[in-house]
């Protein structure tokens, strides 16, 4: 058996021809014989050869010209099946016209009792044919069976015409040591029946099949993740140790066939416990269609998805702007083959350097800007507060600035939920640079800007450069929490550790996080930028928080290995600036609802403009100092919510502490009662 699968023998396909020509003969032969209930006189005669002969020719030329030689009978499937009964049909057919104009006519041969002849003859040769192929396959499958030892056994969910052609594409696929074991479904007439010799199962009698044939995978059609019944299945799965992969949707099958590089592992994401996001496509392109719009950070997580989306509406011109030059020519590459036709910008350069970037402001005069540049990584920005102040705040102030000087109609910043009730630099920072986009979108016409950086456009050598201060520029803010495989994010590094064997590390095993899809976290944004009127700061549904720790033992279960047994899951502790249950609201802070039920607004306390600008200046001047105390001091006196933790920076909420305890000593109080 294990000769026969390793090294099967393929014979030449014209001896296939000779052997299904022989069998149908035989078959007519056979159906004579028991219409003539085996009187064998006409064999003495002669008259039945001819008749036999013209039969075995006729079926011979058809079987040629309809082609149902030419496959591997191991991989023979349903549409082969239908070729044979084409093609014994064809045969019947032409065979009455054949035998009246040869035998009949040339031979003088009297015809035979024809109908009943090839009606009988059509069952027997068909069956015949297909029992052939059978069992062939069988026997192949048997032997494959056999000798593989590292087999794969999998369930296909379904019984539907879909699930049968996934268990063809499997079988069809030689170089994939993969054994169809049967189907699956949660119900209907199909359980417990077999179709193509493989039985329906009910979901239930998963556990049973996973002990009995050491079910290795279950395929499921893709999209239906959460859909309750099958999140039963997957949790069932998940705890048996059966790996789950996904297949798309037919219409994305190519040329109508399932090839198996398309059945996919499936993603973490797709067990994330919220519904689909939906979003006004309409509303959308109204806003983005015809535009030239600016995206800083576009070679990143965020940023590329968003010049993705936008070019899906259509707009004028796209200027992707990044200090990364790998990674933006990367994303130039992909979409110039996805998007020939489109107008695409590439501008290298540092949102820090204001005079840098002064040059896309006045090559490409912007419509709308969309800013993702930021620096993000919490524990690298608690060792190097300077930088996060230079970038997420001075970044953000620069493409503000030049957004109203030269009359950007919407400038939409991506922040973060570690913003609100910050706990650590990077949080702050950004909660600084809200601060600054709302009180500058609130300024009267945007004034204070636009004079600041007329200063500096008259020292351009450009002396056509003009400054379009009139149009007043709407602010927006997009508030969210963590985006699932984001560069540097815990999906990419859980699956790295997990391809090495483990261990898997968790900083705390009550460590809480809010997750969305990149994709939808973008759509999100786009929506938000078509309703925002400017001065808001809207904020994401981002269902139900996840702990880190199920997303990692979920990892390890979808690879089909049983976490703290195949991979250890290891806890570290909270990083510095790390917090365990991130937020999206500030305790002081109110919502409003918007017309989209995932999108709401956040009321915040604004600021003025002057003020804002005065403390950004002051952090700028600290930054120069290279005082790390002195800067973050800074930083809570702006940002009184913001409290560290786990960081060496905790001190200096110490100290704020204190002071505010003496503040707080009653007024009669004398210095003796003091000491």
């Amino acid at each position: 058996m294990k000769i026969f699968y390793d090294k099967p023998f393929t014979v030449p396909r014209w001896i296939i021809l000779v052997a299904d020509t022989i069998i149908v003969t035989a078959s007519f032969v056979l159906s004579y014989f028991i219409l003539e209930r085996f009187n064998f006189s006409d064999l003495v005669r002669g008259h039945f050869f001819i008749h036999a002969g013209l039969f075995s020719i006729l079926s011979l030329a058809v079987f040629y010209f309809m082609r149902i030689y030419t496959g591997l009978i191991r991989y023979s499937n349903s549409k082969d099946m239908f070729r044979i009964f084409s093609a014994i049909l064809m045969v019947t057919l032409l065979y009455p016209f054949v035998s009246q104009g040869i035998a009949g006519k040339l031979y003088h041969i009297p015809s035979l009792n024809m109908s009943t002849l090839l009606i009988l003859n059509f069952f027997i040769s068909s069956s015949l044919l297909i029992l052939f192929r059978t069992s062939i396959k069988e026997v192949y499958m048997l032997a494959k069976g056999y000798a593989m030892t590292d087999v794969k056994r999998v369930l296909i969910y379904g019984s539907d015409n879909n699930a049968i052609l996934v268990k063809q594409a499997i079988e069809a696929d030689g170089d994939h040591k993969v054994l169809v074991t049967g189907f699956v479904q949660s119900g209907g007439k199909m359980i417990n029946s077999s179709i193509e010799q493989k039985k329906v199962y009910h979901t239930r009698e998963l556990p049973e099949l996973h002990k009995k044939f050491t079910i290795d995978k279950l395929i499921l059609p893709n999209g239906h993740s959460g859909k309750p019944e099958f999140k039963a299945i997957i949790d069932c799965c998940l705890n048996l140790g059966i790996k789950i992969q996904t297949v798309p949707p037919s219409e994305q099958w190519v040329s109508g066939k399932l090839r198996l590089g398309q059945i996919q592992d499936l993603k973490i994401e797709d067990l994330l416990p919220r519904k689909p996001i939906q979003i006004n496509n309409e509303m959308v392109s109204d806003e983005i269609f015809g535009k030239r719009v600016l995206i800083t950070g576009a070679a990143g997580s965020i940023g590329s998805e968003i010049v993705r989306q936008v070019l899906s509406y259509h707009p004028e011109m796209v200027v992707l702007c990044d200090q990364a030059e790998s990674p933006l020519h990367e994303i130039q590459l992909e979409l110039e083959e996805k998007y020939p036709s489109a107008k695409i910008k590439t501008f290298i350069a540092s949102i820090r350097n204001l005079r840098r970037m002064l040059i896309p402001f006045k090559e490409y005069r912007p419509q709308i800007v969309f800013h993702a540049a930021a620096y993000k990584h919490v524990p690298m920005m608690e060792k190097h507060p300077e930088e996060a102040i230079l970038t997420n705040v001075m970044g953000t102030r620069n493409m503000a600035d030049l957004s109203v000087c030269f009359g950007v109609e919407k400038f939409i910043m991506i922040s973060t939920d570690k913003a609100v009730n910050p706990t650590n630099i990077m949080g702050a920072s950004k909660r600084i640079a809200e601060t600054y986009v709302q009180s500058l979108n609130h300024a009267s016409n945007n004034p204070p800007a636009a004079e600041f950086l007329s200063r500096l456009i008259q020292d351009d050598d450009d002396e056509s450069l003009t400054v379009t201060a009139n149009v007043k520029t709407k602010f927006i803010t997009t508030r969210f929490g963590n985006v699932l495989g984001s560069n540097g994010s815990v999906i990419p590094r859980f699956r790295a550790q997990i391809q090495h064997g483990g261990p898997v590390t968790v900083t705390h095993p009550e460590i809480t996080r809010y997750f969305m899809t990149i994709p939808e976290a973008v759509q999100l944004v786009l929506e938000a930028a078509t309703m925002g009127h400017g001065g808001e700061i809207f904020v994401f549904d981002m269902g139900e928080p996840v702990k880190i720790a199920d997303l990692a033992a979920n990892m390890i279960r979808l690879s089909g290995l049983i976490p703290d047994k195949d991979i250890n899951i290891v806890y570290t502790g909270l990083r510095p600036g790390e917090k365990l249950y991130e937020e999206l609201l500030n305790e002081k802070e109110k919502t409003l609802p918007t017309h989209h039920e995932k999108i709401k607004i956040a009321k915040v306390v604004s600021r003025s403009y002057k003020e804002v600008l005065d403390d950004i200046e002051s952090l700028t001047d600290l930054c120069k100092q290279g005082d790390n105390f002195k800067l973050v001091g800074r930083m809570k006196v702006m940002i009184p919510e913001f409290i560290s933790n786990n960081s060496e920076f905790s001190k200096l909420d110490e100290v704020k502490a204190k002071r505010k305890k003496v503040l707080f000593i009653p007024a009669f109080t004398d210095d003796a009662k003091i000491k």
